[in-house]
Formats: structure tokens, sequence, C-alpha cells
């Protein structure tokens, strides 16, 4: 069948002229149709046709399905079975595998009309069912590997659907991070916002805006006015360099202030450094000394 392998194949026993099939058989109905244990247990793809070939000449060893047919006496129509198996000849399995034509029944069975139609009747039925289950078996075939593939279709879905929700889980844990560090920030800002109100209600509007800024400490007051005095001289370098081009001063004068400024710039350039180099040697003593805090809480 074209379901083969993944169902058992379909064995038929196919009587020549000269013989006839064993009633009552145990494997062999009427029909020549082989039903044995392993065609009834076939399981892919343990069951394979050799198995079934080993099994089918052990039974038949044993039960033969096929006799032959000898006349006793030429003059009358009585015949004997006999009492030995038959060989099909070469070439008898590409007969009908339904069993041998009506015409074949009337030589050799009997030539009763009723036995006939009977006989005709039952092989196309028999007929029939097989068609009508090889394609009720093609059809389910059909119906299981549509529903493989949309099996693989949810399957693929189901992971992708998976992967976005983890990937959700993360920009929602990473927005709830943002979150906090946002409602910290908005303390700190509010907290600032207060404090200053007040100085703005105690000075009344009087404010120094150099003032509005405190450094935290020596060091961070350092660089601020090193930073603050570099910035200052690099802005006005860029004034005198519009000036020169304009022609409004000397060349002289130009390279001679050019040269103080830069003098000037450099010396705060590495005051900055060397605040720098401190606040960093501060911040490493710092978190030191804060591990070993935490190892003696410990």
């Amino acid at each position: 069948m074209e379901t083969y392998p993944r169902h058992p194949p379909c064995i038929y026993v196919n009587p020549t002229r000269d013989m006839i099939i064993k009633r009552p058989h145990a494997y062999v109905n009427p029909s020549g149709l082989v039903s044995t244990p392993l065609l009834q247990s076939w399981i892919y793809p343990s069951s394979t046709l050799c198995d079934v070939i080993k099994e089918l000449s052990g039974l038949f060893g044993l039960d033969p399905p096929l006799f032959t047919l000898q006349q006793q006496n030429p003059n009358t129509e009585s015949m004997r079975i006999q009492s030995r198996p038959a060989t099909p000849p070469r070439g008898a399995y590409d007969q009908s595998p339904y069993g041998v034509s009506p015409s074949q029944n009337m030589n050799h069975r009997t030539d009763d009309p009723v036995e006939i139609y009977k006989k005709n009747a039952i092989n196309k039925l028999l007929e029939s069912l097989h068609g009508d289950i090889a394609t009720l078996r093609k059809n389910r075939q059909v119906e299981m590997e549509g529903l493989f593939n949309a099996q693989g279709m949810l399957r693929q879905r189901e992971e992708q659907l998976s992967k976005g929700v983890r990937e959700m889980q993360q920009e929602k844990e990473g927005l709830e991070q943002q979150l906090q560090m946002v409602l910290m920030n908005t303390d700190v800002l509010e907290g600032w916002v207060k404090e200053n109100q007040v100085k703005v209600k105690i000075n009344k509007g009087n404010l120094n805006v150099d003032q509005v800024f405190e450094p935290v400490d020596a060091l961070s007051k350092q660089m601020l006015d090193c930073t603050a005095a570099d910035l200052a001289i690099e802005d006005v370098i860029y004034s005198l360099d519009k000036v020169f081009q304009e022609g409004s001063m000397a060349f002289d004068q130009y390279l001679k202030n050019v040269r103080a400024l830069s003098r000037e710039q450099f010396f705060h350039r590495a005051t900055a450094s060397k605040v720098r180099a401190a606040q960093m040697q501060a911040q490493v003593a710092n978190m030191a000394s804060r591990a070993s805090h935490s190892q003696y809480a410990m």
C-alpha cells in the first residue's frame, strides 16, 4: 500500500487452476488475504519484510494454505484433495491480489450459479473494501502530515513568543532601574531647590552667582578655579586671533600677549593635572577604607 512501510503490507495467497485454499485456515481467509501475528502487530521500523517471510515460511510449513486438485477418474466429476502443499508457479503472484477470476472458479470448484454469484459478490466487496481502506489511510496520512506541520509552526511561534517575553522582561527591569535613578535624582534636586529657596528668602533675591555652587572640598575648589581660568584664557586667545585678523592689533603685540596668556594657561593646566591625581589618590584611599570597614563588620 502507499502507507507502507509505516503500515503493514497486504499479502495474498493466489491459487492457480489446479489449487484451492484450505478452509478453514488459521492465517488465510477464503479470499487469500494473509493475516499473521507479525502483520497484526506491525511496528515501523523494527518490522521488516524479511521477518514476515520467515514467519510465513514457518507457519505455512506447519499448516500449508494451498492444496492441489486431482481427478480420480476422467469419466466422473468427483475430485479429491491431496494432503500435500502446492508451490505456486513462477508468475502466479502477478495475478490479481483478490483471488482468482470467476471463470477459474467455474472450471475447478463448482458450477452452481448461486455459489458463483456469491463468490463474485464477495470478491467485489473485498475489492471495494480494500479500496476504501487505502483511500482512508491516504487521507489520514495527509491529515497527520498537516497536523505535524501545524505543530512545527506552533513550536516556532512558541519560541518567538518566549523570546519576546524574555526581552520584554529585561526591558522592564532596565526601565525599573532607570526609574529608581530618576527618583533618586529627583529627591536630590528637590532638596537642592528647597535649600536654595530658603537662601533666596533670606537674601531677598540678592544672590552671588559665583557662590551658588560650592565645592565639597579644597581640591574640588582648586580644580574649579583652574578649569575656569583655563577656559577664560582660551576665550581671550580666541578674541585676540579675531582682533589680529581684522588688523586692529600689531603682530608684535599680538605675539607678546599670546605668549603671556599661554604661559599662564600652561600653569593652570599643570595645576589641574596635579589636583586630578590627588583626587584619584584620595578616592582610592576612601574605597580601601570602606572595604576594610566592611570586612571588620562581617
